[in-house]
């Protein structure tokens, strides 16, 4: 396979520069989880859910290494879907290609959504209105070009980074008791039933919930097809941008729980707004508010862009029809972003017609999605590995730690996740959904004889290093 020149590889432009990429992956794994989402976890997991973040980001880790390792190795166009393909075959591409591009379309939706439920606040319009309004923004934006994707990316995910650092340190000067009439200390750990109130079921539980929270640092990989220096763009992203994810994460949650007590209402609905307004930080919620859409219209921005990604790579690889992967003069694949956006429409509706059913189900339907990405993801690794040992052992110069066994050991405990979401009944719905969507993407496999034809381009797998 050739290789492509700089400027330009398979149609798709070199914009997005180091900086993009880095705030890609931050931005990717930052979302509004963090800020509303971990307040359930909190619950659960009480104090403990330090050690909850802790451990799911270790577990994260270790997959983005191994994905690591194949990007440096054999940096290709596709990522995750291509690496499937190459190490299992043809059905393996197709089947994890689809399932990215569709939990990324209905997240477009439920991100949308969650958008216009924070304007509506201030917005007197109708929440479909809304949704409407920032669908279009986004998809405007991506349709410019990949540099106006990754500008606006950098500058969403800039605005979180910025937002957690000023609690970080906030937090930190009343916990040291260096805060204007702040009580400080560390009582909060331990005085409301212990470090571990709802015993190590409650740790596991939150465990499970917290994994999910690290998805779309795997968005970066996905993007080095548009990037000046993909390998090196990917190695730097992978080895260094989800320690300060992790940190970030666990680092705010451990304030969180230090400064609020565990089992406080208040924690359950919106943690950092009511930690701030226990130090007494004017506008507490108000500011809080404009980071949280902030971090819905990063995702947003992300999930439009991944979802056209992905689905010109199945494109490509004649998975998907071939009118599909043509681009537009500025290097964008519009018809992608364009067939995107409309599915997630039909999500968007689905909310406002059927919001406890069908927009649900959805939402169910890509729960566990991100750890079936995860297990396929590490069996490309071993796969993989194994045969680059053979052919070519000088490509491996960014390696999986402590291989084959810690590689191993994370698909058990991927299992293990999945397990655990089958016998915990608040779960138990978003696996059965999600399951059923990797049966039906997999029953149609054999369409792919019939709508996906070699598209009539001159398309290269392999990027320059």
């Amino acid at each position: 396979m050739t290789k492509t020149s700089g400027a330009e590889r398979g149609g798709l432009r070199t914009g997005l520069r180091r900086r993009h990429m880095t705030m890609l992956a931050i931005g990717g794994a930052v979302g509004a989880g963090l800020f509303v989402g971990s307040g359930s976890v909190i619950k659960t997991a009480g104090p403990a859910a330090v050690l909850s973040y802790a451990a799911a980001g270790a577990l994260v880790l270790c997959v983005l290494r191994a994905l690591g390792e194949m990007v440096v190795a054999r940096p290709v166009a596709g990522s995750l879907a291509e690496y499937a393909r190459l190490a299992v075959g043809p059905f393996a591409g197709f089947t994890v290609g689809w399932l990215y591009w569709y939990l990324y379309v209905v997240l477009v939706g439920a991100e949308a959504t969650a958008g216009a439920a924070i304007l509506e606040q201030w917005i007197d319009l109708p929440q479909w209105m809304l949704s409407a309004a920032l669908l279009i923004v986004m998809t405007a934006v991506n349709l410019i070009s990949v540099r106006s994707f990754g500008e606006f990316e950098f500058w969403f995910a800039s605005i979180k980074v910025a937002a957690i650092i000023v609690f970080l340190v906030l937090g930190a000067l009343y916990v040291l008791g260096m805060w204007p009439n702040g009580h400080g200390g560390l009582g909060n750990l331990t005085q409301h039933g212990g470090f571990v109130p709802n015993g190590v079921s409650g740790l596991l539980s939150a465990i499970v919930v917290v994994i999910f929270a690290f998805g779309g640092t795997e968005i970066v990989t996905l993007a080095a097809a548009e990037s000046a220096e993909p390998g090196k763009a990917v190695a730097r992203a992978t080895s260094n941008v989800l320690w300060r994810v992790g940190l970030f994460y666990v680092a705010s949650i451990f304030l969180v729980v230090t400064i609020l007590p565990w089992n406080d209402a208040k924690v359950l609905t919106s943690p950092f707004v009511s930690a701030l307004d226990e130090m007494g930080v004017p506008a507490a919620g108000t500011i809080m508010q404009v980071v949280i859409l902030t971090a819905v219209l990063s995702v947003l921005n992300s999930a439009i862009y991944v979802s056209s990604r992905m689905l010109y790579v199945l494109t490509r690889d004649g998975d998907a029809p071939a009118a599909l992967v043509k681009v537009n003069r500025r290097g964008v694949p519009a018809r992608a972003v364009l067939l995107g956006t409309v599915a997630a429409w039909c999500a968007v509706l689905a909310s406002y017609v059927s919001p406890d059913r069908v927009f649900t189900f959805l939402v169910n339907s890509i729960g566990v999605l991100l750890a079936f990405m995860y297990l396929a993801i590490m069996f490309s690794q071993l796969r993989l590995r194994a045969r680059l040992q053979r052919e070519d052992p000088a490509a491996l110069k960014f390696r999986m730690w402590g291989y084959p066994y810690l590689s191993w050991l994370v698909i058990i405990a991927l299992l293990v996740v999945l397990v655990s979401e089958a016998v915990m009944p608040a779960l138990r719905p978003q696996l059965i959904a999600s399951t059923l969507s990797l049966l039906v993407v997999a029953a149609a496999y054999p369409l792919r004889a019939k709508f996906g034809k070699t598209p009539p381009v001159r398309e290269v797998h392999v990027l320059e290093h």
